[in-house]
């Protein structure tokens, strides 16, 4: 059985999270420009003892997360949930595969890449070219190089749609890093 899930994944702190009473102005003012079902979270909790950090990191994640324009949502969705994988980050996994299946992916491609991992078959060529090369910029960044956005443009993406898709593997490496060493991921009960 893969010890990666859709279903909601909890989140222990190892760093005690801001108590919303006795929080600072300032930290109030971090938590309430985040999106609403985040504000009262533990882990947004904890990220707010610093929060000017956590602002920026707000802001990181909407301009790349959330751009009107290049890389479709779903396949950014697929692309976090790939890196989430590789680094182990079971929490993440679960929110951006239920997000990839939300916005539309195909659930029996985000299944299989729960239970088989980044070696997944059954993937159309976009989808692969994408869970390849997040995989890989993961996996070896040091190592990639021109020649793997070939696969890339091959699949259809545009040079928009491959900066957009570096971006959010580039960020998904520093947000799986942040959850895993600040807390651990607690799984559902079997």
């Amino acid at each position: 059985m893969s010890r990666f899930t859709m279903e909601t994944v909890g989140w222990e702190p190892r760093v005690p999270p801001v108590e919303m009473e006795s929080a600072t102005p300032e930290q109030l003012a971090a938590l309430e420009a985040c999106p609403p079902a985040q504000r009262t979270s533990v882990y947004f909790r904890t990220l707010v003892n610093d929060p000017g950090s956590l602002g920026e990191r707000g802001a990181l994640f909407t301009k790349v997360m959330y751009a009107p324009r290049g890389l479709p949502r779903a396949e950014r969705e697929l692309a976090t949930a790939v890196v989430s994988i590789v680094n182990g980050c079971i929490y993440c996994t679960s929110v951006h595969a239920r997000r990839y299946v939300e916005l539309k992916g195909p659930e029996a491609a985000m299944r299989a890449l729960l239970e088989e991992g980044v070696g997944a078959s059954g993937l159309d060529a976009r989808q692969q070219a994408i869970v390849d090369y997040a995989a890989r910029m993961t996996e070896t960044p040091q190592a990639m190089g021109a020649a793997d956005l070939a696969p890339l443009r091959a699949a259809g993406m545009s040079d928009l749609e491959i900066l957009d898709l570096i971006h959010a593997i580039a960020m998904f490496a520093n947000a799986n890093r942040l959850m895993q060493s600040l807390g651990r991921s607690v799984p559902p009960e079997a």
